[in-house]
Parts: C-alpha cells; structure tokens; sequence
C-alpha cells in the first residue's frame, strides 16, 4: 500500500519554498523573524481558509493540534500574538507577488473560452466587501459605513483573475477601469458602471475591443440599420453615432447598437460595441457570458474568509485577501493539472473535511496517476492585462 503524507502537505509542496523565501526576502520588513516566518504564516493563514476557521485565535489553536505534521513543513506554529503581528507589519505585497507568479502558471494551462474567436476574452467589474467602520477607520466609505472594493478583471479562459486591484469602496469603478491595460485585439465586457465614452474612445484607438450596456439617456444618431434575426431575439441592429461631451469638448464616435429581448427574463437589453463584423447573436452571447465574473465574486465570498478579517490594519487585510486569492489560484491549478471533473466549490469542500487525512490528493478528486510537481516559478510573471498607475 503507497504511503503518503497529509493533503495540505501535498499542497504546500506544489509551491517551491526556496522560491517563496526568495519573494519572502525581497518584501521583509525590518530584521528577520524567528518564531514565525513568511512561510509559516502562509501556511497557517492557508489552513485557515481552507478550514474555514472562525478568527485568528481558532486558527492558530487548529494549527496547533496539526504541529506535528506542520513542523515536517519546516512550520514551527507561535502564538496568536505572534501571528497578528507578522500580519499586521510584514507587507501585503509578498502574497499580491505570489499570486502574479501562480496566475501565470495557471494560465498557461487555462482551456480556451467556448467562442469560436480567438481574440482574448475579458470581463471587468468591482464587488465591495463591507467593513465595520469603527474599527477599520482607515476604509471609510460613506458617515457610517467602511468598506473595500475587489477590482477585477475575470479572464475567461480558465475563469481566471487575470489583473485584481484592491481599493477602499469610496474609488469609483471607472476610476480603475481607465488605469488598465489590455492587449491589443483583445475583448472587454462590463457593464453601466464603467460609461465613459471618452474611456472607450481610447480603448477603441488601442485596438481594445468592448461590449457594454448602453446607458440611459445616451445621445445618438442612427446611421444605419441592419438586417437582423427575430428568432434569435434580436430586436435591432444599428450603426450609431454617439454624441459626448459638452461645448467645445462636445464630441462624437461612432458604434454599433444591438438590442436583444431575453425570452426567459421577458427583458430587454441595448449593447455597445465597437465590433462591427460579428453577429448581433454573437455580441448578446458575449454580454451574457459577463454572468462568470458575478459567479467568481460569488464563489470567493461563499468560499474563501474574505468577508471576516482576522486583523484590523489595512496590512493585515490585504494580508488575508492575497493569501484568500492565491489559494483559489492553488485550486484552479490543480484542477487544470489533473483534468479534475469536480467544480471548484466540490473540491474545496473535500479539502475541508480531508485536510489532513492521508491518501493521494489527487486520488480525492476522483483522479489517478497524475504526478505531482511543484509548480514552475518564472522569473518574470506577466499578466495578459496590466494595471497602470497608483
């Protein structure tokens, strides 16, 4: 019978920890620590997500009970006091670096979105996660209310987090949407939220592709008027020319305008493209396929403890976010590395309750003779799509 260590183990092997001390060294904040390293504290706030631990004080006594198989890790559990200062004055940024290394290993394993082009794929949209204004002063948002906002842009090739910015809740959407950088000849979805018609003039002058929902009260001419395909529920098809602008900065572009009925919701819906030649079907398919980056929000909220903070300092926070981040990365990998047939929210649910059992991680999922191999660290991460500015 094959022997085999704990499952965390054998995902806390899947990232090389020679290179993690390497990043580690490069994002150390005054002299080195001793009881609790960058390592240890990824691997217990790790195990706390995975867990679902309640709060610091759980999760530290958890890790505790696990000290004999944490300490094979090269993990020497402290105190909670130990851990929440580490939290709260190591930088964030060690796991925002990480998780650019795991994102471009899981993309170069990413399946394919299920259009029939081959041009990149992109949704863009923010959620916010509420804060308690009282003790996360420096999140405020409105008189009464603290609160971060997840900008992120969902590649859909893998439904993967392609770029992700983390701000307080007071930044508007747009605000981020414009320090973006996208591949030329990609596409780009998003809704209301983002209108900014000089913002899509720039994309359109970029190569950059869009398609969003048409705002209300836009001012525009028809120039033409396309045949379109009653059955497929499109309603109308036109050639637009969009007014902007006020006085002399009043300007104009040109667009096209697809309006679609949805027969199961009984709504109506106008897009805004500035893609000319595919058809108006396809345009409402893409705009409805938007739905993942919902679900992704969805999925992180229900599944991942980003919603209960362990710390109150905006270091600790974003501590627990990248670290939340970069498991959910650690899942997609595993599942494109053994071609698993579970969903994301299946898999970490067997994880939940078979952590620290001993059998074959894969051989949880249903999947066999899959060779486990740390991931490949490259030198330089590149994202498909680049945030620009501060």
């Amino acid at each position: 019978m094959e022997n085999h260590t704990t499952i965390f183990s054998q995902i806390l092997k899947l990232i090389p920890k020679t290179t993690f001390e390497k990043l580690a060294k490069v994002h150390q904040a005054g002299q080195a620590l001793r009881k609790m390293t960058r390592w240890t504290q990824f691997a217990v706030m790790a195990m706390g997500q995975l867990t679902h631990r309640s709060s610091l004080r759980d999760t530290v006594a958890a890790a505790q009970t696990q000290q004999w198989s944490l300490s094979r890790l090269g993990c020497v559990v402290a105190s909670r006091s130990t851990l929440s200062r580490v939290n709260n004055e190591q930088p964030y940024e060690l796991y925002e670096e990480l998780f650019s290394q795991l994102l471009a290993s899981c993309q170069a394993m990413a399946p394919r979105h299920g259009f029939k082009f081959k041009n990149k794929l992109y949704s863009l949209d923010a959620s916010t996660i509420d804060l308690c204004l009282s003790l996360f002063n420096w999140a405020r948002f409105r008189k009464t209310k603290g609160g971060i906002k997840l900008h992120t842009v969902l590649d859909h090739e893998g439904q993967l987090p392609a770029c992700l910015v983390v701000t307080t809740a007071k930044v508007a959407d747009v605000t981020i949407g414009r320090k973006l950088e996208f591949p030329c000849g990609s596409l780009v979805v998003y809704d209301r939220g983002y209108s900014d018609y000089q913002w899509f003039s720039d994309l359109d002058k970029q190569g950059v592709y869009f398609v969003t929902r048409l705002k209300r009260g836009a001012r525009y001419q028809v120039l033409e008027r396309r045949a379109i395909n009653k059955a497929q529920g499109i309603t109308s098809d036109q050639i637009i020319k969009v007014f902007f602008g006020q006085g002399r900065q009043r300007q104009a572009m040109i667009l096209r305008r697809v309006g679609y009925y949805d027969a199961q919701t009984g709504k109506r819906y106008y897009y805004l493209t500035n893609h000319f030649t595919w058809s108006a079907k396809t345009i409402a398919d893409i705009y409805k396929d938007r739905w993942q980056i919902e679900l992704f929000f969805k999925w992180i909220k229900q599944n991942l403890k980003i919603k209960k903070f362990f710390g109150q300092s905006s270091n600790a926070v974003l501590t627990q976010i990248w670290i939340a981040l970069c498991i959910f990365l650690i899942l997609a990998y595993m599942k494109f590395l053994g071609n698993v047939n579970l969903t994301l929210q299946s898999m970490i649910r067997l994880l939940h309750i078979n952590l620290f059992a001993e059998r074959g991680l894969f051989d949880l999922f249903g999947v066999h003779s899959v060779k486990l191999s740390p991931i490949t660290f490259r030198k330089t991460a590149v994202r498909t799509v680049k945030f620009v500015g501060h």
